[in-house]
């Protein structure tokens, strides 16, 4: 008796209301091949981005168009916000937290103005990713519509 425990899944939830659609669909190479980690890509509906586990924001890149959250459970999560949205240098996104804040899952990270990220002819594609991969096993992403802070999109246990 107790020698098979269950396992415990952790959960990551969206980061952006939308839709969640195949990492590997992803129009971009690096993300779509999987070569930073798995996940969902999200095409989002609404520029407000949430934090989508309890974790540290350990990076924000210089231009705000990507974020990662070291989760409290292990779990290293980039949030990347349109896709080659660097060279927008800032411009459209508006960041609410700093670099070694700690933040609640639900809590907001971002604003990004998706019409000026299309104005500007980059897609809103926006991948969520668990980076550490080597950590985790059966990762589950999770595709179909998104609620930003309610909608898990990828589960996982602990290798």
């Amino acid at each position: 008796m107790g020698l098979f425990r269950k396992k415990k899944k952790y959960e990551i939830l969206a980061p952006l209301t939308g839709k969640a659609i195949p990492i590997e669909e992803t129009p971009d190479s690096v993300f779509s091949g999987k070569v930073l980690g798995d996940g969902v890509t999200i095409l989002p509906e609404s520029g407000e981005v949430i934090a989508p586990a309890d974790g540290t924001v350990v990076n924000i890149a210089h231009s705000y168009h990507a974020l990662c959250i070291e989760g409290d459970d292990g779990a290293d999560i980039l949030i990347h916000l349109g896709i080659n949205t660097v060279e927008l240098n800032g411009k459209g996104f508006t960041c609410h937290v700093k670099q070694g804040d700690h933040v609640q899952a639900g809590q907001k990270l971002m604003d990004v103005d998706l019409e000026f990220i299309k104005g500007n002819g980059y897609s809103i594609a926006s991948p969520c990713i668990v980076t550490n991969l080597e950590n985790m096993k059966n990762l589950f992403p999770k595709t179909g519509g998104t609620k930003a802070g309610e909608t898990v999109v990828i589960q996982y246990e602990k290798a």
